[in-house]
């Protein structure tokens, strides 16, 4: 497998606590990846690490072998990158029309169809929607963008069990061709609905603590 974006050695620490202690991971192309542990485990941390949202106290980012732990979050995207996080995902003050717009202009119906719940509240403003909506909206421009990289923190927040497992096939879709996208999933647990042969490791207070495949 090719190794899309990779961790090595990475050190984060806030303020005068470490939340990652010399991780190395790597994560292929074409294949789901599942950053599994607790809450505090680093599997947070780690999806910032890669997306440039915190920096590097040491360690690299290496991006198919390039190293870009120097390049920004706002560059990081413009070159294939695409981070939900799990809180703080949507422009609040926008439309739901106006949230779509600006990940893929012209192209609501396909975001609509896979979220058709959303399409009643097309001028609703993002903020005044629930958790699970706000939560379908924000994984629209996971789904809709070009990126190689798919960050996606918590997929399942907020989100019924019927919505969660269809969320799952459809961020399972983006690893397989034309897109063949790495995708990056942080969880609590194994969720179900994702292919055999998905990646997983486990972290516990940032530090990896196990890895597999998922059979």
């Amino acid at each position: 497998m090719t190794v899309e974006i990779a961790l090595r050695a990475a050190r984060v620490r806030y303020g005068p606590l470490e939340a990652l202690h010399g991780l190395d991971l790597a994560l292929p192309a074409a294949t789901v990846t599942l950053l599994l542990g607790r809450n505090g485990s680093g599997r947070t941390t780690a999806l910032r690490a890669l997306a440039g949202t915190v920096p590097l106290a040491a360690g690299r980012v290496l991006w198919r072998g390039t190293d870009v732990t120097g390049l920004p979050a706002h560059a990081r995207a413009r070159r294939g990158l695409c981070f939900v996080p799990d809180l703080r995902a949507v422009y609040a003050t926008l439309t739901v029309a106006e949230n779509l717009d600006l990940v893929a202009p012209g192209r609501q119906d396909a975001a609509l169809a896979a979220y058709p719940e959303l399409a009643p509240l097309l001028g609703h403003r993002a903020g005044t929607l629930s958790g699970g909506e706000r939560r379908m909206l924000a994984l629209t421009r996971a789904l809709l963008s070009p990126a190689r990289v798919v960050l996606v923190d918590e997929p399942s927040l907020g989100l019924s069990r019927a919505v969660a497992s269809r969320t799952y096939g459809l961020l399972a879709a983006l690893a397989r061709p034309p897109r063949s996208a790495a995708v990056v999933l942080a969880e609590q647990r194994v969720p179900g609905g994702l292919p055999p042969g998905s990646l997983a490791y486990e972290l516990s207070r940032g530090s990896l603590a196990g890895a597999g495949e998922l059979v």
